[in-house]
C-alpha cells in the first residue's frame, strides 16, 4: 500500500495528488524524466517523491482526467467537452508513442481528424471548451483546426465568406446542427421584413451570430485573426456585421462576465475598419450612429474614431433628430461634442460649392431644432451654445427663427444669466432672417437685453426700406397714429385699387413707436434705479409683470413695448 504514494504531484500550487510512479510514468515522458531527477537528489529512498508542475492546463481537475486514463490502463472516452483538455494535457505531460503505443496524445489526435464529422453544436463546444487554457490550446495548434472546422461548416453555402489559410471545404459535414437552418449559407436573413432597408444598421443577422456570442473576446480575436481579418485587415462585411451584433450582445452582460475590455477595444477597431471600407454602399447614415453608439460602449481607438466620424459627417443630411442625440459622458446630457465634429467634417466637404446647397439648409434645419432640443440642459454652457449655433455659415439658413427659438428656451432654462452672458448669446441671431413675428417676441423678451432688442428693431426696418417699392404713395405724417393712417390709406386704396405700399407704411410706422418705447424704457430704468438706491426700508414696493412696470416715476407711468 506505501507504493501507492510514492509520488506526489502538486498541481499548479493549489492541489496535491498522491499517485503510483511506475503507473503514471508508463505514460508520461515528462513525469518520467522528473521522477528520474528527483531520485537522484533524494536522500532517503523510503519518502515519496514531490513534483511541481505549474502552469498545467486544466488544473487538478485536467491532471485528474489524465491520472484516471493511466489507471484505466490507456483507455478514456473522448467526447468534444473532454477532448481540447485532454489533448493539451498530453501534450504537456509528453504522453507520446515514443513513451507507450496507443497513447493519449496519438488517441486525441485520431478524434481530432475526424472533427469534419462533428456538428455544429460539438464543434463550438470543443472551441468553447479551449477558453480556459487557451494560451496551451493555441500553442499545441488544436484552436485553429477547431476554428478552422468552425468555419468550415459556416462557408459551405456561401462563397462570401473567407476560410483560414491551408484549410478547403470538406467533401462531407455533418447537417445536424443545433441551431443552424436547413440549408448552411449567408443568404438567410433574419430581420423582420417590416423595417426598410434604409432604416436598417446592417443587412441582417445570419443563423449562427447568436451562438458565437457565447464564446469570448480572446477567442473571436483569435478567430479573426485565424481567417486574416483582423484589425486593418478586415474586409469583409458579414464578419463585420457579426463582430457588431458580438459587441451589442458583451455590452448587455454584466461587467463581471465581460472582463476583456482589451480584447474588447480591439475587436471594436476591427468593426470599425470594416464598416469604413464599405461606408455609406452597406450603411445608413443611422446605421452609423448605431454602430458608434456600439463601439463606444466598449472603446475605440482614436484614429477608428476619427474615420468613422469622418464618414457619418459626410452623411450628416441624412441624419434625423434622434440620431445626434447621443448621450454625453458625463459632462452634459447630450455628447455635443460629437455634433460639433460632424458639422465641422460636413462644412468642411461642402466649402468648394459656389452656393449654399440644399444639403447644407437641410443640415442648417436640423441643427436648429438639435439646439431646442439641448438647450433646457442646465450643463449646456454659453460657450457651448454659441459654438453649435455658429458651427454653420450664414447661408445654411434662410430664416433664423429656429435659432431664437432655442434661444429663448435656453434664457427661459438658464435664468440666472449674466447681461454680458445674455448680450453674447444673441451674438448667433442674424436679425435680418428674423421674421416680423420673431423680431416682435424678441423685443417683448424680458430676458433679451434692451439694446439687442433696439437693433434687431432696426434691422427690421432697414430691411423693409430696401424692399420698400421705388413707386408709393405720399408718406404719412408721423404725428398720425396708426389708426388714422389706415383710414387715409384705405380711402385711397378704394380710388387706385392698390395698397401694398401702404401696409408696408403702417408697418414702419409701427416699429418706429416700438423703437421710440424701447429707449423710453431704457431712459426710465435708468430713473428708477437712481430713485430706488434712495428710497428708506419699508416704503412703496415695486412690482414688475408680464415686461411693463406699475409703478409711477416721476409723475409718469413706466411705457410698455407693446
Amino acid at each position: 500500500m506505501n507504493e501507492l504514494c510514492d509520488l506526489k504531484v502538486h498541481i499548479n500550487g493549489h492541489h496535491t495528488l498522491h499517485l503510483h510512479q511506475s503507473i503514471m510514468c508508463a505514460f508520461s515522458g515528462r513525469l518520467r524524466t522528473m521522477v528520474k531527477q528527483e531520485n537522484k537528489k533524494k536522500a532517503s529512498r523510503n519518502e515519496a517523491l514531490s513534483i511541481k508542475l505549474g502552469d498545467f492546463p486544466g488544473g487538478a481537475e485536467g491532471f485528474e482526467l489524465v491520472a484516471r486514463f493511466c489507471y484505466n490502463n490507456g483507455r478514456v472516452l473522448l467526447c468534444p467537452t473532454n477532448l481540447p483538455l485532454l489533448h493539451c494535457a498530453a501534450v504537456f505531460l509528453e504522453m507520446n508513442e515514443e513513451v507507450c503505443a496507443c497513447n493519449l496524445l496519438a488517441q486525441a489526435e485520431a478524434f481530432v481528424n475526424g472533427l469534419y464529422y462533428w456538428t455544429w453544436s460539438d464543434v463550438l463546444t470543443a472551441v468553447k471548451s479551449c477558453e480556459p487554457f487557451a494560451a496551451a490550446a493555441d500553442a499545441s495548434g488544436l484552436l485553429e483546426r477547431l476554428i478552422s472546422a468552425l468555419f468550415s461548416k459556416i462557408t459551405a453555402g456561401s462563397p462570401e465568406m473567407p476560410t483560414a489559410a491551408g484549410v478547403g471545404t470538406p467533401n462531407r459535414s455533418s447537417s445536424s446542427c443545433s441551431s443552424s437552418p436547413d440549408t448552411l449559407g449567408f443568404a438567410r436573413s433574419s430581420s423582420s421584413t417590416k423595417t426598410p432597408e434604409s432604416m436598417r444598421p446592417c443587412a441582417g443577422r445570419e443563423w449562427w451570430f447568436d451562438d458565437m456570442t457565447s464564446l469570448s473576446p480572446h477567442t473571436i480575436e483569435k478567430v479573426m485573426r485565424v481567417l486574416g481579418c483582423y484589425g486593418i485587415e478586415n474586409k469583409n462585411l458579414i464578419l463585420t456585421r457579426f463582430l457588431l451584433h458580438y459587441l451589442r450582445s458583451a455590452t448587455r452582460r454584466p461587467p463581471a462576465i465581460c472582463k476583456d475590455n482589451g480584447a474588447l477595444t480591439g475587436l471594436a477597431d476591427t468593426a470599425v475598419h470594416g464598416v469604413a471600407l464599405v461606408g455609406g454602399t452597406a450603411f445608413s447614415c443611422r446605421g452609423l450612429f448605431w454602430v458608434l453608439r456600439i463601439v463606444s460602449a466598449v472603446g475605440i481607438s482614436r484614429e477608428c474614431r476619427h474615420k468613422l466620424e469622418r464618414l457619418m459627417g459626410l452623411m450628416l443630411d441624412q441624419a434625423t433628430l434622434d440620431d445626434l442625440l447621443v448621450s454625453g459622458d458625463g459632462g452634459g446630457v447630450y455628447d455635443v461634442n460629437l455634433v460639433m465634429r460632424l458639422v465641422r467634417v460636413f462644412v468642411g466637404s461642402e466649402e468648394e460649392a459656389e452656393a449654399p446647397s440644399q444639403r447644407m439648409k437641410k443640415v442648417g434645419r436640423l441643427i436648429d431644432k438639435y439646439l431646442g432640443e439641448i438647450s433646457p440642459d442646465h450643463a449646456l454652457k454659453v460657450s457651448k451654445f454659441l459654438a453649435v449655433a455658429e458651427s454653420l455659415p450664414d447661408s445654411a439658413r434662410d430664416c433664423y427663427d429656429g435659432v431664437y427659438r432655442a434661444l429663448y428656451i435656453y434664457l427661459e432654462s438658464h435664468p440666472a444669466l449674466s447681461l454680458e452672458e445674455r448680450t453674447a448669446l444673441c451674438r448667433c441671431l442674424n436679425y435680418e432672417k428674423l421674421t416680423l413675428e420673431a423680431c416682435k417676441d424678441l423685443a417683448k423678451n424680458r430676458r433679451i437685453p434692451p439694446g439687442v432688442a433696439v437693433q434687431a428693431l432696426a434691422s427690421q426696418q432697414c430691411k423693409l426700406q430696401i424692399s420698400k417699392p421705388t413707386a408709393v404713395a405720399a408718406r404719412p405724417d408721423p404725428s398720425r397714429t396708426p389708426r388714422r393712417v389706415s383710414r387715409a390709406r384705405s380711402s385711397s386704396v378704394d380710388m387706385d385699387g392698390s395698397g401694398g405700399g401702404d401696409e408696408k407704411e403702417l408697418l414702419r410706422l409701427n416699429l418706429q413707436r416700438m423703437q421710440s418705447r424701447v429707449v423710453e424704457l431704457e431712459r426710465a430704468c435708468k430713473e428708477m434705479k437712481g430713485q430706488m438706491s434712495k428710497m428708506a426700508k419699508g416704503s412703496k414696493s415695486f412690482s414688475f409683470g408680464g415686461g411693463a412696470a406699475c409703478h409711477q416715476t416721476g409723475g409718469r407711468g413706466l411705457p410698455r413695448l407693446c
